[in-house]
């Protein structure tokens, strides 16, 4: 590349942070100062400034001093080899990665097939970048590291294989060492070799993989999620939980009746809301709420070991049967839960509403308060539908989950008079909510009910209840008061952001929906609204499923940044997380930078906090998509377990997506993705329709659509890897025929007008 011109005086971040990702060669210390042309003291003055910038996480050193981008790959670096494709292909990881997003993976591109490199080998190799891809070139072989993985072992006759936990491996590796372990142990082995000649050796039992209490530590194993805490951490949070709640200037809320709205089963409490009419003759008709939320910052420091350990896991990570908090159990369950009946510290917001449920001010401030209750969804809900005029539908279920609340008790009645205030409330913030028309995609969640040895005992949809609206009203509003106070303040902002869809998945989208006769102009304003009015119009078409998960895969996925570019899905200008600080760290900076910004006492943002929220928001954006990843595999392990038992049974399912090499069903009502793969489609030729999402035989005419419901039959169902498989229930078409009667040999799928090879039929490519 050509060199920079040489300038007077040092270069900006920017221009070498440009030099050092384009050029071909190591750049060090020497190379910039070189490239710039800069002598004396202010060759003393870039070392500075690159210390700065390793310090901020713009940069770090590869061997040899030489920098690269932070979260990049050296030009010259030691690689690990992880896999060898059956097409030969080997891929590598950097041997070293401390960035905080996963490791990227490299193509390693071989002179020879000689001394053919296989898993566990290192090498030193110059890495170059190719369209999106990386590639790396190697220089030298240097001595063997292992590479390992979970799996189940398999015996078969006097042999060892072992299966890996990945729903896409689809090969067994044969096993040179059980390490005691016996067949049908979940292991962690070590693999060396190349291609078909890789072998495993157990270095770990893990124990039965089909205990349902395992599912969870899988994924846990799988990802490298932290979850135990170090003895420095634990001592500190048993130490920081004996802070005087008045070693920080408060308000004294405990004489209001605040209440704690969750899930039946929640392990801890973060958030409480009261509201009332307010009294302000200027907000005639209106409603003043206090939305309270754990004082995490209190007694969570900046730097300590605490908050460390707090990035280091980014949030916690919740599981049918278990949660890896963020914080030890001494504050996450303890000290900043929001239990019934006793004082706790709580950073709240005081909301003014107007009775149009625009919100008309707000203000920040610590506070003392004494939750007046701890009450499930189920029991706020039953408790409002029983009063004349209150509810938005009739009493269900009979009875409270609660047996201890009884009708008539003080505490029922205390929270009837709670409850009611913050139903009115809640009308207004819901009116103002479908005014501004947030995105509405009613998705069902999944809810998985053990028992106390950890059985499954029922997975079924949540039921969605106007008290799960009115919590998530409350919180949206106190997320735009936060937002906008540390705006009001130009103080650093952790915003949530969800930015529009893309062009290329608005026109993608478009296609789609042109299949269904209907229209969808790229040439308007994109809103929330848009895809609302687009399901309005599907109504309660059969095909409605499918079209909402299309517009759910148009949207971009939210990440947590300083810079706003507000939140499309909510349609909102300016949002930031503040109300779960136990178990995200977004809330925990957001928490932070409030009480800075407002001077409310100890534990506020810092300037180096506040010097490093771009990294720190990649850095907690990554490990939410981790978390998300570990719940999403272990609720499909869960499922694969539950379903293993109706093997062989034919079950209602609904087609998720359609691709070239067969279509993926969910059981309809209970969840997991199963593939039906083209060869098992029986003998006729399907054309793979892209934008329509289907597979069309092409002489009969039977189609396979993304949302179309039909009856399977369940083939498969792993609860080690959670991958179910399904089957045609009449094994699929007899075939059609060709000119001379005789059915058409073998089995295939085209892409619209352009047949797929047939020796690859059914194959991911």
């Amino acid at each position: 590349m050509a060199r920079p011109k040489p300038q007077r005086g040092l270069p900006t971040r920017q221009q070498i942070l440009d030099f050092i990702t384009s050029t071909d060669t190591p750049a060090g210390k020497r190379e910039i100062a070189r490239a710039f042309g800069l002598h004396g003291a202010d060759k003393i003055a870039l070392k500075a400034l690159l210390k700065d910038m390793a310090d901020e996480g713009l940069i770090d050193s590869a061997p040899g001093r030489a920098f690269h981008k932070m979260g990049g790959v050296p030009k010259v670096t030691v690689l690990r080899v992880v896999d060898v494709d059956d097409g030969g292909n080997v891929w590598a990881v950097p041997a070293s990665w401390h960035a905080d997003t996963p490791p990227p993976r490299l193509r390693v591109r071989e002179r020879s097939k000689r001394g053919a490199l296989g898993v566990g080998d290192r090498i030193l190799a110059r890495t170059e970048e190719v369209g999106k891809g990386l590639i790396a070139h190697p220089m030298k072989r240097l001595a063997s590291g292992e590479e390992t993985m979970l799996g189940v072992l398999r015996q078969e006759g006097e042999r060892f294989w072992l299966q890996g936990i990945e729903k896409k491996e689809r090969r067994e590796f044969a096993v040179s060492d059980t390490g005691g372990a016996a067949a049908g142990d979940l292991v962690r082995a070590e693999k060396t070799g190349r291609g078909p000649r890789i072998t495993a050796k157990v270095v770990e039992r893990l124990g039965d993989p089909f205990e349902a209490r395992n599912f969870s530590l899988i994924a846990i194993e799988k990802l490298g999620i932290p979850d135990v805490f170090p003895e420095p951490v634990l001592d500190e949070a048993t130490r920081v939980s004996g802070y005087r709640l008045d070693d920080a200037p408060r308000e004294d809320l405990t004489h209001l009746p605040i209440v704690a709205i969750d899930p039946a089963d929640a392990r801890d409490h973060d958030d409480a809301v009261w509201a009332a009419p307010d009294d302000d003759p200027k907000n005639d008709g209106g409603w003043k709420a206090i939305v309270a939320i754990a004082d995490v910052s209190f007694y969570v420091r900046p730097g300590s070991a605490l908050d460390i350990e707090a990035r280091k896991r980014g949030n916690s990570v919740y599981f049918p049967d278990r949660v890896v908090p963020m914080l030890p159990e001494t504050l996450s369950a303890d000290m900043c839960s929001l239990k019934e009946g006793v004082d706790r510290a709580a950073l709240v917001c005081h909301l003014q509403v107007a009775k149009n449920g625009a919100l008309k001010s707000w203000r920040f401030a610590r506070a003392t308060v004494r939750i007046a209750a701890n009450v499930a969804y189920e029991d706020a809900q039953f408790i409002v539908n029983s009063l004349p005029g209150e509810g938005r539908g009739p009493v269900t279920g009979g009875s409270m989950l609660d047996p201890g609340l009884r009708r008539g008790s003080e505490k029922y009645v205390m929270l009837e008079a709670a409850l009611v205030p913050l139903w009115g409330c809640w009308h207004a913030l819901y009116a103002a909510r479908e005014k501004r028309e947030p995105l509405d995609l009613d998705l069902p969640e999944r809810r998985i009910e053990l028992d106390e040895k950890g059985r499954i005992l029922s997975v079924a949809p949540r039921e969605r209840l106007d008290a799960h609206k009115l919590i998530e009203d409350y919180m949206i509003a106190a997320n735009v008061a936060a937002a906008k106070a540390l705006e009001a303040k130009k103080a650093p902002v952790m915003y949530r952001v969800h930015e529009p869809p893309s062009r290329e998945k608005l026109v993608a989208l478009k296609e789609y929906l042109k299949t269904f006769d209907l229209e969808f102009a790229l040439g308007q304003v994109i809103k929330p609204a848009t895809f609302n009015h687009i399901l309005a119009r599907v109504g309660d078409a059969d095909f409605k499923p499918q079209v909402m998960e299309q517009v759910l895969r148009s949207q971009t996925q939210a990440y947590y940044a300083p810079a706003n570019h507000g939140h499309f899905g909510l349609a909102l200008g300016s949002y930031a997380h503040f109300t779960s600080p136990i178990r995200r760290y977004a809330d925990l900076v957001v928490h932070r930078a409030l009480v800075q910004a407002f001077g409310l006492g100890p534990g506020g943002l810092t300037d180096d906090e506040a010097a490093q929220m771009e990294r720190i928001g990649e850095q907690i954006s990554m490990l939410e998509r981790r978390a998300m990843e570990a719940e999403r595999d272990t609720t499909d392990r869960y499922v694969a377990a539950y379903l293993s038992e109706r093997v062989g049974e034919v079950v209602e399912a609904r087609i998720t997506g359609v691709l070239n090499f067969g279509f993926f069903a969910t059981v309809e009502g209970i969840g997991g993705d199963g593939l039906v793969p083209a060869r098992d489609l029986g003998r006729e030729y399907f054309r793979y329709d892209e934008a329509a999402q289907q597979l069309v035989g092409e002489e009969t005419g039977e189609t396979y659509a993304a949302g179309q419901r039909l009856k399977l039959r369940l083939a498969e169902a792993n609860p080690v890897s959670g991958a179910l498989r399904f089957e045609l229930v009449d094994g699929g078409s007899g075939g059609p025929r060709g000119g001379n009667g005789k059915p058409r040999p073998g089995r295939g799928i085209k892409r619209r007008g352009r047949p797929a090879n047939i020796r690859h039929q059914g194959r991911k490519k």
